[in-house]
């Protein structure tokens, strides 16, 4: 399995930049290479549209709390359905959707079980907002091969809230 954690505030035109580096990275994978994704609007859903592109199966991870389905923030249902609506496969993950430490914390096995990690990462530290360098020091720690996915022109958006992918962003 290989699964892609990265950065929320990509700009408008990132988002696409990354899309290309993400198909490139996945032609070069084994016929039989899994993509797995938290759900969720932004990298999840680009990094889930790209693996059904490449003809790749997915798995998507759901939140669940005491055995069901836990919900998903409003801002994140458009992109919720669409994953539904590319996966292969759906497991179910004990976290809360709107704690960031749990969600960091499903990252975390989400990055465990793959054999693979694409990390789309401009290189800085871990932050309160963002933890795309803990999930590559987590990957590299437990000899889990990283691939850091940051093309030329990529930038993310100043600090505030973040950008996201919606389930009609461009190049759908």
């Amino acid at each position: 399995m290989i699964t892609a954690v990265g950065h929320a505030d990509l700009t408008a035109d990132t988002w696409e930049l990354v899309r290309a580096e993400l198909r490139k990275s996945l032609e070069g994978l084994p016929d039989d290479a899994t993509g797995l994704v938290r759900a969720g609007a932004g990298l999840p859903l680009l990094f889930g549209r790209t693996v059904r592109e490449a003809g790749r199966r997915l798995v998507v991870l759901l939140p669940e709390r005491s055995g069901v389905f836990a919900g998903v923030p409003p801002r994140d249902r458009a992109a919720h359905r669409e994953l539904l609506a590319l996966a292969e496969g759906i497991r179910m993950l004990p976290f809360d959707p709107l704690d960031r430490d749990a969600c960091v914390s499903a990252d975390e096995q989400l990055v465990g079980g793959c054999g693979r990690l694409l990390a789309v990462w401009d290189g800085s530290p871990s932050s309160g907002r963002d933890a795309t360098a803990h999930m590559v020091a987590y990957a590299r720690a437990r000899g889990i091969p990283v691939e850091v996915v940051w093309p030329t022109g990529a930038a993310r958006e100043p600090a505030g809230p973040a950008l996201s992918l919606s389930a009609r962003a461009p190049g759908r």
